[in-house]
């Protein structure tokens, strides 16, 4: 997949942290080669996180995070520096820029001991190098430096920029063998069944991007995608030739397409294969369970990862409270959650239903889910929630066989 056709979500995420004036934005400009953020000698130039998808070689397509300087001060100083603490959770790697004529101080050494604790792999740039004699530069073999990946190098005069953009890469390998959304349950010349209601929030002449990351899976298998409506299930499994491996559905019209599929074929949803993909697909079915624990008055939090202008039968805001109370009979009070923004306290809450996450990348997932797991709230997903409502949740996993394992204990 090129870079332009690499959604967001699926980058590797590269976040520049570091001490005011300690040359961050500077760093990040010359490591992209772009004016992407703005430079001054003025403290806390950057007001708030910067990102930009773009390529960066050697890695491919990555988004870039700058951010506001971990030391700010005063009532919106602390604000930003929330803001910048909360783009740790979704880097996949992290670059703490020091200036190194001043050296490390306790605020860079307490994010190294977050990047530690949240397991970031991590690189300590020692900006404006240029500056120091070699006498004064730290020496590489002390003992209490060698467990601490570090490299001298100057924005100003552009020493080190490529080894920093190389070192920057070795820690951003990925896995080539990671689970892809469908692919890896399919076989070349395989058929898989898109059931697709045309979504009314969706730029009129476009797929939603669960779906379009999907059909994109399915071919690069080597199978077909056959994409249809709804009402269009019935007659097309009667005129293929042969049986779908799978069927895949928008999660809103589960009800409709479990009673058309045949059980010798595989049933799940868009939103439950985006559950495997950023790592959470166990947790999420077994949070589903809790749904028949809600009591009247407990809160439910609705969470989505992207800010879509919302229509007048939202499924976020509207379709699932009302599923979730039909299904129930109880007084529930429902509150919501999207974008970038979630609660790290969520505690007041019995129940979190979180969207398949396709606009957030896989460690942010991970985050929100330990969240909720560390302070005991169960989480799922809306795929996941609506097919335990309709009773086939186990029929939905079934291909996955050690989810569908955990849900008979």
């Amino acid at each position: 997949m090129g870079m332009n056709e690499t959604p967001s979500a699926d980058r590797v995420h590269i976040g520049f942290f570091g001490r005011r004036n300690a040359g961050k934005s500077s760093i990040v400009n010359k490591v992209t080669g772009q004016e992407l953020a703005v430079v001054s000698d003025v403290k806390g130039t950057t007001t708030d996180p910067v990102s930009k998808a773009m390529e960066l070689l050697p890695m491919g397509p990555v988004v870039i995070i700058d951010t506001p300087g971990i030391d700010d001060e005063g009532h919106l100083g602390e604000l930003r520096v929330r803001k910048a603490k909360q783009v740790l959770n979704r880097v996949d790697v992290a670059v703490l820029v020091v200036d190194a004529t001043l050296g490390k101080t306790n605020v860079d050494e307490e994010l190294i001991h977050i990047f530690k604790e949240k397991e970031i792999p991590y690189l300590v740039v020692y900006n404006k190098s240029d500056l120091l004699s070699e006498n004064q530069k730290i020496n590489a073999d002390s003992p209490d430096r060698n467990q601490e990946p570090f490299i001298y190098a100057s924005a100003a005069t552009g020493q080190n920029i490529y080894e920093l953009k190389e070192k920057i890469a070795s820690l951003a390998v990925t896995d080539d063998l990671k689970l892809r959304l469908v692919g890896d349950l399919l076989e070349p010349s395989d058929f898989a069944v898109l059931v697709v209601p045309i979504d009314k929030a969706a730029p009129k002449g476009r797929l939603i991007l669960p779906q379009q990351q999907t059909i994109r899976d399915v071919l690069e298998a080597g199978a077909a995608a056959i994409v249809i409506k709804e009402n269009e299930l019935s007659n097309t499994l009667k005129t293929l030739g042969k049986s779908p491996k799978i069927v895949i559905t928008d999660s809103q019209v589960f009800a409709k397409v479990s009673k058309e599929t045949p059980k010798d074929i595989w049933l799940t949803s868009f939103s439950i294969l985006f559950a495997r993909f950023k790592g959470n697909l166990k947790t999420a079915a077994a949070g589903a369970a809790a749904i028949d624990r809600l009591k009247d008055g407990d809160k439910i939090l609705i969470s989505e990862g992207c800010t879509h202008h919302r229509q007048c039968d939202d499924i976020g805001t509207v379709k699932l409270p009302r599923w979730i109370r039909n299904y129930t009979g109880k007084d529930l009070e429902f509150e919501y959650s999207s974008g970038r923004e979630f609660p790290e306290d969520v505690t007041k809450y019995s129940l979190i239903v979180h969207c398949g996450g396709c606009m957030l990348n896989e460690r942010e997932m991970r985050y929100r889910q330990k969240c909720a797991l560390d302070q005991e709230i169960p989480i799922t997903n809306y795929g996941i929630a609506i097919a335990y409502m309709q009773g086939i949740l186990k029929r939905c996993v079934e291909m996955f066989p050690d989810v569908r394992k955990e849900l008979d204990v």
